[in-house]
């Protein structure tokens, strides 16, 4: 249990701190750079790649390795980061403004608050949608319906149950003890995203012989130091250079052994998305609450 609260506080100071760096010019790159090193002088170690994704991008933009932008005027902007202790993982997200949408992000801050509110062994996951839905909507905007929340497990970050963003019946019960991560989106849009260009994120599948030594290299690489948890392409180029990395994870990819994530844009895509989330352990704690 003490993991899992060390990893929810130091993912919830982690996000106090990166939100303050978003501002208009900032470097998307350099701002994910330090809440990374962040985390680790915290004392933890990454769940999974921050995020930030932007504007009509609901989820899985991370920087990547060779690309880079600044925040704009009118951005809204989603910090989704994930801290990892001995596997067991805080999750927690935030908007952050850059315009004036401010009615937007209160839309999946109220459905997350109230959803945390009536939490608790034998809440039903249809009632924590139908929950997150009336929120959303009285302000005017949808649930994103393909998105949802999740349980949480060793080394694992995204496991049953999925948590609902709208009232789909479900009369499955949470459990005392039971590590789960709710996380609501507001859209301005159509509520509903579709998979986008390849992130850069990265899983690792399974493990199995390969012929290409980069390959091998990078498997063995990425087994020791991240395990079955995701992680970037920018963190390979510590260790390996980029005809490897090239090399390598695409014979990984043909070979089923690494899964990439893709980016997840709302399907409207002049539409705006917020998000909100926090860990907790049902029946004991929200572990990303400070």
């Amino acid at each position: 249990m003490k993991d899992w609260i060390k990893a929810g506080e130091i993912a919830g100071e982690a996000r106090e701190f990166g939100k303050k760096l978003i501002r208009i010019g900032a470097s998307h790159k350099e701002v994910t750079e330090k809440i990374e090193s962040k985390i680790g002088e915290l004392g933890g170690k990454l769940a999974f790649p921050t995020q930030m994704s932007v504007n009509h991008i609901a989820a899985h933009y991370t920087a990547l390795l060779d690309k880079d932008f600044n925040f704009e005027e009118g951005d809204v902007v989603k910090l989704d980061l994930g801290v990892s202790i001995n596997g067991a993982i805080g999750d927690t997200a935030v908007t952050v403004d850059l315009g004036n949408n401010e009615k937007l992000v209160k839309a999946s801050r109220n459905a997350l608050n109230s959803a945390l509110e009536i939490v608790k062994p034998g809440t039903t996951l249809g009632e924590i949608g139908r929950t997150i839905q009336e929120e959303i909507t009285k302000l005017g905007f949808k649930p994103i319906r393909n998105l949802g929340g999740h349980g949480l497990d060793k080394y694992q970050i995204h496991t049953e149950p999925t948590i609902p963003n709208y009232d789909n019946g479900d009369e499955t019960k949470l459990k005392k003890g039971q590590k789960i991560a709710i996380e609501p989106f507001a859209s301005t849009g159509s509520g509903m995203i579709s998979e986008g260009n390849p992130s850069e994120i990265y899983q690792l599948s399974h493990v199995k012989n390969i012929r290409l030594q980069s390959a091998r290299e990078i498997m063995k690489y990425v087994g020791e130091e991240f395990k079955t948890l995701p992680f970037s392409k920018r963190y390979l180029i510590r260790k390996f250079n980029k005809l490897q990395i090239a090399t390598g994870l695409l014979a990984l990819k043909r070979e089923g052994i690494l899964h990439e994530y893709g980016v997840l844009p709302e399907r409207d895509k002049t539409s705006l998305v917020s998000q909100a989330e926090h860990s907790l352990i049902v029946g004991e704690k929200v572990t990303t609450k400070i």
